[in-house]
C-alpha cells in the first residue's frame, strides 16, 4: 500500500470535537486503502498559553528582563504536541482502528543542537515502517525532534509542516498532505485582502519565498525539504472532503504564480555599510534568523521576531554589540510581492512602491520578491493596495 503522511495543525485539533473529525478523515484514508502516517500540532493556544507560563515563572520582579532559557523552552512545548499525538491515537482506537502514537524522538528525527529553532539533519524512521507493516496507523508529534547531542528540540513556528515532509521524504510517500482551516494557497492572506485568488498549483521555489517573508499557510524549512526529496505537498481544508474541495498543490511541476504576503511582527537594524560584518557575526551569535540584508550607502538587516522568544533581551544585546552608530527598530512590518518577475519588472516594483507611499523605510529587491519595510499599522492597508494594483491588475 502507499504510504500517505497528513498533518493537522492547531486549529484542526482545537478540541475533542474537531479531534474526533480529524479521527475519522484519518480512518477514511486508511479505508481507502493507504498506510497513513498522521503529524499533529498542539491544540488550539497551547503553545503561546505555554510560553506565557514560562515568561510568568522566569519573571522574579516587575522589572525582570530574565528570559526563559531555550532548552526549558523545548522541555515545555514539546509537551503540547504529546498531548494531541496520544489523544488522536485514542481516538482512532476508539473506532475500532489500531494506531500507535510517538514523539518526534521515538520517530527518529534528528536534529542539530539549536534549542527553539533547531533543523533537521536525518530522518531513521524505523519504528514508523514496523509498525506500518504490522497495519498500524501512526501518530507522530509534531515541531520536534532529538539533537544528536540527545536533547529534545523544537523546530520552531510552523515546524509540523516540517516534521511530516521530512517523514515522507524518509517514507518514500506518495504524497504529504497538509490540513489547516484554508484551502490552500491564495495569492494573499484572505483575512487581509478579500478578493485573494485561490492558486491550484505553486512551484517549490515561489512557495519558499512566500513562507520565508511570512506566509503562513506553509512552512519554509518544510517546503525546502519538499523541494530537496521531490515531495508533492497538498495543502488543504480539515474536513473538507468532497470532490469539489479546492486544494492547492506545491511541486517541481507546479505553475508560476504571483502573491502578496504580509507579516507584521518584525524587527530591523539599520547601520552604515561598513559594519556588514560585525552585524552578521553578532546576530549569528544571538541566535537571529534574519530574512534579508542590503548593504549600500547604508545596511538595513530585518527578520521576524516570531522565533525569537527573548527577543527583549536579544535586542538589548545587540544595540550594546553594534554601538551607537545603529539603530535598532521594533513595531515594523514587512509587505513583499512575491513570484516570478516580481523584483525584475520595474513596473511591479513601483507598484509596490506606490502601494508603500510615505510609510516606507527600506526596499529589498530581488527576482523573486520585493520587499518593503514599514510600519506595523501600514501594513494592512499597503498589502491591500498593493494586490489590487499589480495581481487585481492583471485580471
Amino acid at each position: 500500500m502507499a504510504v500517505v503522511v497528513q498533518k493537522y495543525g492547531g486549529s484542526s485539533v482545537a478540541d475533542i470535537d474537531k479531534l474526533g473529525q480529524v479521527a475519522d478523515q484519518v480512518v477514511a484514508a486508511r479505508a481507502a486503502g493507504h498506510d497513513v502516517v498522521v503529524v499533529v500540532s498542539a491544540m488550539g493556544k497551547t503553545t503561546d498559553n505555554l510560553l506565557e507560563l514560562a515568561r510568568r515563572a522566569a519573571s522574579v520582579g516587575e522589572a525582570s528582563e530574565t528570559e526563559p532559557a531555550k532548552r526549558e523552552l523545548d522541555m515545555l512545548v514539546s509537551t503540547g504536541e504529546r498531548v494531541s499525538m496520544s489523544l488522536l491515537s485514542i481516538a482512532i482506537q476508539a473506532r475500532g482502528h489500531d494506531a500507535v502514537s510517538f514523539t518526534g524522538s521515538q520517530s527518529g528525527i534528528i536534529t542539530n543542537d539549536r534549542h527553539f529553532d533547531a533543523r533537521i539533519i536525518e530522518v531513521k524512521p524505523h519504528r514508523i515502517e514496523d509498525e506500518l507493516a504490522r497495519g498500524r496507523i501512526v501518530i507522530v508529534a509534531g515541531y520536534q525532534g532529538m539533537s544528536y547531542k540527545r536533547e529534545i528540540t523544537t523546530l520552531g513556528r510552523g515546524g509540523s509542516d516540517t516534521t511530516a515532509v521530512a517523514l515522507a521524504a524518509a517514507l518514500g510517500a506518495e504524497r504529504c498532505e497538509i490540513y489547516s482551516d484554508v484551502d490552500g494557497v491564495y495569492s494573499a492572506d484572505p483575512r487581509v485582502v478579500s478578493d485573494a485568488r485561490h492558486l491550484p498549483a505553486l512551484d517549490y521555489e515561489t512557495m519558499q519565498e512566500m513562507a520565508e517573508v511570512g506566509a503562513k499557510v506553509l512552512n519554509a524549512q518544510a517546503v525546502e525539504w519538499a523541494r530537496r526529496n521531490q515531495v508533492t505537498i497538498v495543502a488543504r481544508r480539515t474536513g473538507d472532503r468532497s470532490a469539489t474541495a479546492r486544494e492547492s498543490l506545491v511541486s517541481g511541476a507546479g505553475g508560476q504564480a504571483l502573491a502578496v504576503v504580509s507579516l507584521e511582527r518584525i524587527a530591523a537594524l539599520q547601520s552604515s555599510a561598513g559594519e556588514l560584518g560585525n552585524v552578521l557575526e553578532v546576530t549569528r551569535a544571538l541566535g537571529l534568523p534574519l530574512c534579508d540584508v542590503v548593504a549600500g550607502t547604508e545596511l538595513w538587516a530585518w527578520w521576524s521576531v516570531v522565533n525569537v522568544p527573548g527577543w527583549g533581551e536579544a535586542r538589548g544585546k545587540l544595540a550594546r554589540a553594534l554601538g551607537t552608530g545603529s539603530t535598532v527598530h521594533d513595531g515594523l512590518g514587512a509587505v513583499s510581492l512575491v513570484g516570478v518577475e516580481a523584483g525584475t519588472r520595474p513596473d511591479r516594483v513601483q507598484g509596490l512602491l506606490e502601494a508603500a507611499g510615505g510609510a516606507r523605510r527600506a526596499l529589498f529587491v530581488h527576482p523573486l520578491r520585493a520587499t518593503v519595510l514599514l510600519e506595523s499599522a501600514a501594513v494592512v492597508p499597503c498589502a491591500q493596495r498593493l494586490h489590487a494594483r499589480v495581481i487585481g491588475g492583471e485580471a
